[in-house]
Parts: C-alpha cells; sequence; structure tokens
C-alpha cells in the first residue's frame, strides 16, 4: 500500500525526533492528520517561527525569547552561586526540581576524546569573566557521572585554577530510597568516595 508522499514525508520527520521509531512516527502522523485544521495550522506556525523566536541567551547560553533569560533577569536569584551543567536540559530539569535559586552557565558541550568533542573556549572564557563580574563566590559543577562529565569537570576545575572561588560538585551515589543490597559496585564506590563526615575526631 502507498500512502500520500506529504504524509510519508511527514513520518519521516517524526522519526527523526530522539526516540520515535516508524511505528510511533506513523501514530504522530495519524494524529496530526485527524486533528482540526486549525491545529495543524498552529502547529505548523509555531514549528516554522522557533529558530526566528527562540535563541540562547548571551550570559548563561539558556534558550530564551528575550535578552537576558528569565532565570538571569529575575532579581530575586541567589547570584552568589553559580550552577555550571552540560545542556540546557540539564538547566530545566534542575529548575523543575525546585531545589536551586541561584544563577546558570550552560556549557552547550563536555569532554569527550571518543567522541572529538571539548569544551568551547569562549564559553569557558565568558565563565570566567561572569565569576569575576558578578561577584559570584561558589561555582557548583553540575555535570553527569560519567566519564565524561568526570573529564568535563576536571577541565572546569583546571580553567577556574586561578579564580577565587569556591568550588563544588554535585554529589552522587545511592538514591534515596534505594537499597544497599541491589547497588552496583560504581554506585557502591561513589557513594564512598562522596560520603559525609558527620563528626571528626578530636
Amino acid at each position: 500500500m502507498s500512502l500520500p508522499d506529504s504524509f510519508e514525508r511527514l513520518t519521516v520527520l517524526f522519526r527523526k525526533l530522539p526516540g520515535v521509531g516508524a511505528k510511533t512516527a506513523r501514530r504522530m502522523a495519524f494524529f496530526v492528520l485527524q486533528q482540526p485544521v486549525s491545529y495543524a495550522e498552529e502547529f505548523a506556525a509555531c514549528l516554522s517561527g522557533l529558530k526566528d523566536r527562540i535563541f540562547t541567551c548571551s550570559r548563561c547560553g539558556n534558550i530564551t525569547d528575550r535578552e537576558p533569560c528569565s532565570v538571569c533577569s529575575d532579581l530575586l536569584r541567589d547570584r552568589s552561586t553559580l550552577c555550571v551543567v552540560e545542556t540546557v536540559e540539564d538547566l530545566i530539569s534542575i529548575e523543575q526540581a525546585g531545589v536551586y535559586s541561584g544563577l546558570y552557565h550552560v556549557l552547550g558541550g563536555r569532554v569527550s576524546p571518543l567522541d572529538g568533542e571539548d569544551l568551547d573556549e569562549e564559553c569557558l572564557a565568558r565563565l570566567v569573566c561572569r565569576i569575576g563580574e558578578e561577584g559570584v563566590r561558589e561555582v557548583i559543577i553540575a555535570t553527569n557521572p560519567r566519564i565524561e562529565g568526570d573529564l568535563t569537570y576536571h577541565a572546569i576545575v583546571d580553567r577556574l585554577g586561578e579564580t577565587d572561588v569556591s568550588i563544588s560538585r554535585l554529589a552522587y551515589g545511592l538514591p534515596v530510597g534505594g537499597s544497599i543490597e541491589y547497588a552496583d559496585r560504581t554506585t557502591l564506590l561513589a557513594s564512598l568516595e562522596s560520603r559525609v563526615t558527620v563528626k571528626r575526631k578530636e
């Protein structure tokens, strides 16, 4: 059976989305087809103007439709702390958790020799400038707990070596509500290395 070319084209475009296979892409295409014309028009208009209306904040690298972004322009944020993340997706995850009220700095990449990736020198230079210009007292490095995250962390620490700022990193290990019985070796090692001292020997 041959489907209309425009339908097939839409299915192919949906398949390019992360995690979308052939069947899911076809279901999505049928969903759009079954909606009122107004839905399809609004959907198309939103997509066509997406690249024109959304850009990256010149201060932190977050996506925004205004300069600076809503986080950087929020005067109620703690401007003494700066959380460095790999991607905008990481920033959004932390924001949605509601556990952090400081500012961010999006690297837009990571250090991954196997993939030929490295940190943008301009982004790192902007990070150093922000620390000096905005009076940042602590930089929280929130890279992912993987080899690439470790390499990225060390690259940032090296770059910030001469700055007068405290540097910390997110702890990782056993999840809240988890069980030691089911933890793997890597998780247990990370938990031990990230342990917190509750009392020091006199």
